[in-house]
């Protein structure tokens, strides 16, 4: 984190989060340690709070399958050049079931349909027309509702907004 554009809050900074805050950004991350993003959060405790919230929501609660999740958060990550995004994602992406045939088609500028199902072609137009162009064409919207119903296709939408503002706040600090 030697580039990082603000100093990252240490376990000794004053002042201190919210105890509160604090253990509920480390119940997201393996083993409760905190990556990088999170030390550099925590320079706004409000900021921390509703941002550990809202994705913590996005990860953990969310109908729309896991896998399909990470697939929107790793080719968020490719189109933002989001490389932290990336390195935190891709081994989450395998877990949940994606392949390394997929990952490397989604670091593709256009991405072709061979390796990917109807479902996940759907997303990643989605999440394509999102990030680049921030209007969604009505017809992929209607045609992920046909696939997902309107909760996951709501959920998917919400996911792919997310994850720029975290793709944007990365890139913009070179976390």
């Amino acid at each position: 984190m030697s580039g990082v554009r603000v100093a990252p809050w240490q376990n000794d900074s004053f002042p201190s989060p919210p105890s509160e805050l604090l253990a509920g950004m480390q119940a997201r991350r393996p083993n409760g340690e905190l990556i990088g993003i999170d030390r550099v959060l925590l320079r706004s405790f409000p900021l921390a709070t509703g941002w550990n919230e809202l994705l913590g929501r996005v990860r953990a609660d969310f109908s729309l399958e896991l896998e399909y999740r990470e697939l929107i958060m790793l080719r968020v990550a490719v189109l933002n050049h989001a490389d932290f995004e990336w390195g935190v994602h891709y081994p989450a992406y395998l877990q949940a079931g994606g392949t390394e045939e997929k990952c490397l088609a989604l670091k593709e500028q256009s991405v072709s349909g061979g390796v990917f199902g109807e479902e996940e072609r759907a997303l990643i137009t989605l999440t394509d027309q999102s990030t680049k162009q921030v209007e969604v064409n009505a017809d992929v919207i209607e045609e992920l509702k046909n696939l997902f119903g309107e909760t996951k296709t709501v959920e998917a939408v919400a996911t792919v907004a997310a994850y720029n503002m975290v793709s944007r706040f990365l890139v913009a600090l070179a976390i």
